[in-house]
């Protein structure tokens, strides 16, 4: 059992001893007993149980812990039926991980990488073991490769030969959500990109050239050196599943400047598209269809067909569990839903599903 509010309201001596733990807390604790795929870990507080998934997820460096080691774990539950607390290694780890990602953003903190991948895009490193991306335009002037015509097959011959060379780097970018890591090597050459930087302005419409297509978005070049990102929920206003469906390295693209954070430069396309949302004639009860476009813990996302650009979300209530939504429909196929909320100044639609009537199917 661990000591919650009340006991320590009953007993206030505790007060100035104990802080009362929560759930997504990081605690430490000494590892009591190891039964299994279950370890105990003493908190001073109660006891703390690492068992099942959990277990599994953090077996590899669980295994290398002896009895009396202290372990650094998060809180995922303060008591469960067996009235242990229970706990994550991985969570843990996780948490630590990007904090210090964090960290380094913030003081602009150099680090020592070595090259592991290259692509047409730039250059693949990993540190503290997640993999991050180092974008062609955030290369150095000593490493950007300068191929006449600006031919991609010859760049990424030059860049292949980054492979296994070391690299001071810094990060620009965390995602946390996504698990990414965007980094730079020209920002420790600061007054350079300054000078370029100052010619560009936010809400500034420019013309630039796809170089990089990742899973989470496109990266585009205006000039030699210089490269935003357009994030992948800026690509349309369409529901965008893969960014290389839509564009292929070296397409010319007009692209709006939503902000500018340092030397990263974000930036928009379907900021220069009409919004579908605004002229879209839906109202609550309204009968639609929808093309079924992926699952997620929440529900799925439907593209409306007769509106092009719109999509929303059925919540996975509707089908009673994610199993059962699994089960009564398809990805690629269409069916009837009612409208439940329509919000167009927030982009934001529910959907009931209706039956199982297949309308059509998309290839």
């Amino acid at each position: 059992m661990i000591i919650d509010d009340q006991e320590v309201a009953s007993r206030p001596h505790l007060l100035g001893q104990w802080k009362v733990p929560r759930t997504g807390d990081i605690v430490e604790g000494v590892i009591l007993s190891k039964h299994g795929s279950s370890v105990f870990i003493d908190l001073g507080y109660g006891t703390g149980i690492i068992y099942g998934k959990e277990y599994q997820d953090g077996r590899e460096m669980l295994k290398q812990k002896e009895i009396g080691d202290m372990v650094v774990t998060k809180i995922i539950e303060l008591e469960n039926e067996d009235g242990y607390v229970e706990l994550s290694v991985k969570e843990a780890g996780r948490e630590k991980f990007w904090k210090e990602a964090d960290a380094v953003v913030a003081e602009k903190r150099p680090i020592a990488l070595r090259a592991l991948e290259a692509n047409r895009g730039g250059l693949v490193f990993e540190w503290n073991g997640t993999k991050g991306f180092l974008p062609l335009s955030q290369l150095s002037q000593k490493h950007y490769p300068r191929v006449e015509g600006g031919d991609k097959n010859k760049i990424l011959e030059e860049l292949q030969k980054f492979i296994g060379q070391d690299f001071m780097l810094t990060i620009i970018t965390i995602d946390p959500k996504e698990e990414k890591i965007i980094f730079s090597e020209k920002s420790l050459e600061p007054d350079e990109t300054k000078e370029k930087l100052a010619k560009y302005e936010v809400a500034g419409v420019y013309e630039g050239e796809i170089s990089g297509i990742v899973e989470f978005g496109v990266f585009v070049k205006l000039e030699e050196g210089l490269e935003g990102l357009v994030h992948i929920s800026e690509l349309d206003w369409a529901l965008v599943e893969n960014p290389a469906d839509l564009y292929s390295v070296g397409d010319k693209v007009q692209v709006k400047i939503i902000a500018i954070d340092g030397d990263k430069i974000s930036l928009s396309i379907k900021a220069l598209k009409e919004d579908p949302w605004k002229k879209a004639k839906l109202e609550k009860g309204d009968i639609v269809e929808g093309l079924v476009m992926k699952f997620n813990k929440y529900g799925t996302f439907i593209k409306l067909v007769q509106y092009e650009g719109l999509s929303g979300l059925s919540h996975v209530s509707e089908f009673e569990s994610a199993q059962k939504m699994r089960e009564t429909i398809e990805i690629g196929k269409v069916y009837p839903f009612q409208v439940v909320v329509f919000n167009p100044d927030h982009h934001k639609l529910s959907l009931a599903f209706l039956g199982k009537e297949v309308r059509k199917e998309v290839e």
